[in-house]
């Protein structure tokens, strides 16, 4: 069986404005996928509706091939880092990765993390409790996974580490990321794709946005 996640005819509209028309897109392990687009564009309302976080207006999402016909999270096949902090923050750091990873021990290998195991999360920094969201996010076991803003607030060190986190886990799982720092998503996607006036385009390679007014690479 193939492994895919289909987003399939999402249409989404805010008064008489429509923001998603008739989108669509696949994605495969393998494939990082970049998701452009200005601020107001429709991208977290995208995520949210494939998570089922937010129900669109119409919208089908399949994975494996069957369409999900309840919220896809529930499924454990897709994995979501929102832009806003989620995690629980008089938990300390241990307690949290032993709530979303019961049978992993081997955040705490990391150096980063073995120095603030004891912290609550409200004692971390922006960068760190960043770091930390996305270290569990991505060591989910589910196929999919989205990031929404996953290098907001990193040190230039920290964005490499992710990079590096994001570049493993796509050997074994399809990831789909939107960023306002176009640069570090450049460096990591294989695949990009834009979101303009409600509808997805593929591009060949991440050049193509300086004609849509996005940015132009050194």
């Amino acid at each position: 069986m193939e492994i895919s996640l289909e987003v399939d005819s999402v249409l989404q509209s805010f008064g008489e404005r429509t923001i998603l028309s008739d989108v669509y897109f696949k994605c495969m392990p393998g494939d990082v996928i970049a998701l452009f687009g200005w601020n107001g564009s429709g991208k977290s309302t995208l995520f949210n509706i494939i998570f089922g976080s937010y129900k669109g207006e119409r919208s089908f999402v399949r994975i494996n091939g069957k369409v999900m016909t309840g919220k896809a999270f529930q499924s454990g096949l897709i994995a979501y880092l929102p832009q806003t902090d989620f995690l629980p923050k008089n938990m300390t750091v241990r307690k949290v990765a032993q709530l979303y990873l019961p049978k992993d021990t081997t955040l705490f290998e990391d150096i980063d993390f073995s120095i603030i195991e004891d912290s609550k999360i409200w004692e971390l920094s922006g960068g760190e409790l960043r770091y930390l969201e996305i270290k569990l996010i991505l060591s989910r076991p589910a196929p999919f996974i989205l990031l929404d803003e996953p290098f907001n607030g990193l040190s230039p060190i920290m964005a490499e580490k992710v990079r590096a986190d994001i570049a493993g886990c796509s050997e074994t799982k399809g990831i789909i990321l939107t960023d306002h720092n176009f640069r570090e998503v450049h460096k990591i996607a294989n695949r990009f794709l834009l979101l303009d006036q409600g509808y997805i385009k593929e591009l060949k390679e991440a050049g193509e946005l300086a004609s849509y007014g996005y940015y132009e690479q050194d």
